[in-house]
């Protein structure tokens, strides 16, 4: 097995989760809090990522961060490298291609906190910041921790974004996935089913870990 790749993964995996985290619980909590008539807009293109072929969204994201886009532009202009086919490149699209991993829980844990505590909260003189640390965020960290452990196993094993914007690069942008590709490319299927069997048990080791948390949390 390649461990180089698998260490990138995890790597990619984690900047990106942890992106996601950022932006994600703000534009969540917007979305489940909002009664804007047009925020099917924003909703829709957060979702967009489930419904788009890979080959789609990896050519969108290679024209949109290609050097002669403004993002692209920018880039090279502060790094003097070109976004796609390097690390940070990398970073961007996995955030955008799981936009709907992240962004989806959050939204459904925010959405089922009950109002009348967060108004209780208001009532007893605190402000909507520390409200939001203390009442809504510990009721809501279940759906939340679900979007980001499915966002972080997604991220790891995203294949197609990630072979049309880092190209499999060895060290730089050669994933797990990638190189179970390339090991099936060279009819190496022996390290191809090592890699596929370690991302297999990993997911299930995760799914595993959400089932619990779901049981322990919200008991049948």
């Amino acid at each position: 097995m390649d461990w180089k790749a698998l260490l990138l993964s995890l790597k990619l995996a984690g900047c990106a989760t942890a992106i996601l985290f950022c932006l994600g619980l703000p534009v969540a909590y917007w979305l489940a809090t909002t009664r804007r008539k047009w925020k099917c807009i924003p909703e829709a293109l957060c979702s967009l990522p489930l419904v788009l072929p890979p080959t789609v969204l990896g050519f969108y994201l290679l024209v949109a961060t290609g050097p002669n886009s403004s993002i692209g532009a920018l880039f090279y202009d502060a790094t003097g490298r070109a976004l796609p086919f390097t690390f940070p490149g990398l970073v961007v699209a996995l955030v955008l291609c799981n936009l709907p991993f992240a962004i989806r829980p959050f939204t459904a844990a925010f959405a089922a906190v009950d109002p009348r505590l967060v108004e209780m909260s208001w009532c007893l003189g605190a402000l909507r910041a520390r409200t939001f640390a203390r009442v809504i965020l510990p009721l809501a960290w279940p759906g939340i921790l679900t979007g980001v452990v499915l966002a972080f196993i997604h991220s790891i094993g995203e294949f197609g974004v990630v072979l049309m914007v880092g190209g499999g690069i060895p060290d730089v942008t050669r994933t797990i996935s990638v190189s179970i590709y390339d090991d099936i490319q060279a009819l190496n299927y022996a390290a191809a089913h090592r890699s596929a069997l370690a991302l297999t048990g990993l997911s299930v080791v995760v799914l595993g870990f959400i089932y619990a948390v779901q049981r322990r949390v919200l008991p049948l």
